[in-house]
């Protein structure tokens, strides 16, 4: 199996799957030395970093015990037609960065790379994305049998996806925003952002990021934004809604259909009807959606009385 983590991740993701396999019990931290080949001093210093990551482990006289296993994302959490395609980390740059070093090592399709904390976590036309911990913060490769053209298809898939997990699991009336953020309460929940390489006019890969506010508390930044523990007032299993996803997410992209696709996600979003302001790389556009072509094109009406379609670009809700 493809890895890139180094020999004190590893070790540290030794003593969380004896921790995780312990139910809730207490290890002692000789047990866990024995198992992990390593001093009990050593043991302590794991603990401690793993503490400082955001991983909640009581310590005590008699050991150490894992609170809240259920939010755990390493891949010895999840079945095994996930496992082997789950690569996580406690930190990195950006998921989108280490998921398409990992794309070009060959990670299979359906390949998710997860991180606790992005230090340059990174959003559409290149703003800074705060990626504070307790957020989910992952990069899919997909490996799509489409031409270049018709891959933005995923994108929408993705956020209509996406929205109906969150509304699902937690009774929600969460609305996708073109091209692909989700809402609640008018509130940005989650930003989506894709990178492709292709090799000749066939897809190398999508490198598809996706970032979550889920336990996190993103409500000072400058843009308005939620998070789901801010909404239900409380703490909720990261691991439940990235499982959840992954499975429906595979199961409608498995034969993909773009007019049903965006059909769906018409029904689903909060950007048709509104005055919006689309930001592009060199142009600013306000007007009225109006609606959203097949092709996943915006289409607004000027004050004037024009339509334009915009291909591309950052969408913001007057």
């Amino acid at each position: 199996m493809l890895k890139m983590v180094n020999q004190k991740e590893n070790t540290r993701q030794t003593i969380l799957h004896r921790l995780f396999d312990a139910q809730g019990q207490t290890l002692s931290g000789t047990w866990i030395a024995e198992k992990a080949g390593i001093s009990r001093v050593a043991v302590w210093k794991h603990i401690k970093q793993m503490i400082a990551d955001g991983v909640e482990i009581a310590t005590g006289p008699s050991g150490y015990t894992l609170a809240r296993p259920d939010d755990l994302l390493h891949p010895f959490c999840f079945s095994p037609e996930f496992r082997e395609r789950i690569f996580h980390f406690f930190e990195v740059t950006t998921t989108m960065d280490t998921a398409k070093a990992l794309a070009r090592k060959g990670a299979p399709h359906m390949s998710c790379c997860i991180a606790e904390n992005q230090t340059q976590g990174r959003g559409r036309l290149n703003r800074q994305w705060d990626s504070a911990r307790g957020g989910l913060w992952f990069t899919l490769i997909i490996r799509p049998d489409l031409p270049p053209p018709m891959v933005y298809i995923y994108n929408f898939a993705a956020s209509l996806t996406l929205a109906r997990v969150v509304n699902r699991l937690f009774d929600l009336e969460v609305r996708v925003k073109w091209p692909n953020d989700l809402l609640v309460k008018g509130k940005k929940l989650t930003g989506l952002l894709s990178e492709m390489e292709t090799r000749a006019d066939l897809i190398s890969f999508l490198a598809m990021g996706i970032g979550i506010n889920v336990n996190n508390d993103p409500s000072g930044g400058p843009f308005e934004a939620t998070s789901l523990k801010n909404v239900l007032g409380r703490t909720v299993p990261r691991r439940q809604i990235l499982l959840e996803f992954l499975t429906e997410f595979a199961r409608v992209t498995q034969d993909i259909q773009i007019p049903e696709i965006m059909s769906q996600w018409r029904a689903c979003t909060a950007t048709i009807g509104r005055q919006v302001r689309v930001q592009t790389h060199d142009n600013i556009l306000c007007g009225r959606a109006v609606g959203v072509e097949d092709s996943g094109s915006l289409i607004i009406e000027t004050k004037a009385g024009r339509t334009k379609e915009i291909i591309y670009g950052d969408c913001f809700h007057a």
